[in-house]
């Protein structure tokens, strides 16, 4: 039997402790079979427990080994493509809807660790930092379409004001989500799925679901046993392969590279980010770090198309970071490691229903950890009859890649190439 470990990431080595959970083995029935413990899967099992549903979840791995585990650890609000470009592809009420959900999943997150008291080093601040005035007048813009929908809790920074927050020579302003924040990401995974069994869900690791037996009462299959239920949820994401075929050709998993410095001490980090906020750039190839509890920093940045693992993160992430502090020239690097997230052409979500019984969402498109927390609730709202706001997300539109799977990798890789190079000229 396959027993697939976390990643040697951070996070990974600061884990909470954690009981081990059983492998299927056998049949068992449940009301709905969640695949994946991620993000959208734990936090559809705790919608629909609290609401009364028998609950298993299936897990290929370990809790949280996907995305949910190995991710920056930035609360960050909206989505991957911001209201505006859905307000344009979509009609008013829609857009509407949408635009109310797109800052619900960090309350989700926060109303989690304070009702299951979750031990995730949850802290308040996010910066977006400008890095030339083109991203400047972005961020104004985008002040006042989310105050429009009533987000306020944002304070735009000028050229002083960012560097008492962030001690980089690289910005020319920002703008400050207090609203915003950063967990530990693993943790906070490990701590919902301790809710989840809390209230009486059943979560099997090492349990990757091979096979959908589809119908009226659709069966689950793993290699030692199987599920059935009267739903199913699809929350497998980047890690789902090929299990529902019609979701693979729609979607590309993409890496993202992130180091851990060893410990910089207290003096050195409060230099560096001296409210602890996080912060991630305008770039389209962004870069984003954060301090952790034990005063590292967290780096990360890079894309890798099509989900390969560099063979030296460290090279490629050092010198993002040291262009951004070069006051770390001399510090040495902890951990290094790769994690997969969804890309979808729009770089919007996909949320539908396959037949009358099987759900999903996936796609964040590197944008998942408050969108999947909110995905948890409308797909729970979903199964119990309640579908306007499942139903504006279903609405959006879902793109093939041009070329299928084949050319989806390339024809990517030249759309970041060309945007890497706008980055690199400001334009």
């Amino acid at each position: 039997m396959a027993n697939t470990p976390y990643p040697q990431s951070y996070y990974a080595a600061s884990a909470n402790a954690v009981p081990p959970r059983p492998v299927l083995q056998g049949e068992v029935e449940t009301d709905v079979c969640v695949i994946g413990a991620g993000y959208t899967g734990l936090s559809s099992a705790l919608f629909l427990l609290e609401n009364g549903f028998r609950v298993t979840v299936l897990e290929a791995a370990k809790v949280g080994f996907g995305a949910s585990g190995r991710n920056g650890g930035q609360i960050v609000n909206s989505y991957s493509r911001d209201i505006d470009v859905i307000e344009r592809s979509v009609g008013p009420h829609q857009a509407q809807l949408l635009g109310q959900m797109a800052f619900e999943g960090g309350r989700i997150i926060r109303e989690r660790v304070a009702k299951y008291q979750i031990q995730c080093d949850l802290k308040d601040g996010g910066v977006f930092a400008a890095l030339n005035s083109k991203h400047m007048g972005h961020l104004e813009s985008q002040k006042r379409l989310w105050e429009r929908y009533g987000h306020t809790q944002l304070e735009l920074l000028d050229e002083r004001r960012i560097r008492e927050v962030v001690a980089c020579d690289n910005y020319v302003g920002g703008l400050l989500d207090m609203s915003g924040g950063h967990i530990h990401p693993l943790n906070l995974a490990l701590g919902e799925a301790a809710a989840v069994e809390s209230l009486g869900g059943t979560i099997y690791e090492q349990s990757a679901a091979v096979r959908i037996e589809r119908g009226a009462n659709p069966v689950v299959h793993t290699a030692e046993g199987r599920v059935r239920a009267k739903f199913i949820i699809v929350a497998g994401n980047a890690y789902l392969g090929n299990l529902v075929p019609e979701l693979a050709a729609k979607s590309m998993p993409c890496g993202t590279q992130v180091i851990t410095t060893a410990p910089l001490g207290d003096e050195v980090a409060k230099t560096l980010l001296p409210q602890d906020y996080c912060v991630e750039d305008c770039n389209y190839l962004l870069d984003y770090y954060r301090l952790t509890s034990d005063k590292r920093l967290i780096f990360g940045g890079g894309v890798v198309y099509g989900a390969r693992d560099p063979a030296n993160i460290e090279a490629i992430i050092r010198p993002k970071m040291l262009k951004a502090f070069p006051q770390l020239k001399n510090v040495k690097i902890d951990y290094a490691w790769t994690g997969n997230f969804l890309l979808t052409l729009s770089r919007l979500p996909q949320v539908g229903r396959l037949g009358d019984n099987i759900y999903y969402s996936q796609g964040c498109s590197g944008h998942g950890v408050t969108y999947t927390h909110l995905a948890g609730k409308v797909l729970a709202e979903a199964l119990r009859g309640q579908a306007e706001r499942f139903d504006a997300f279903a609405g959006l539109p879902h793109y093939p890649f041009p070329g299928g799977q084949m050319l989806r990798t390339p024809f990517a890789a030249l759309g970041a190439w060309y945007y890497g190079l706008r980055d690199k000229f400001g334009m």
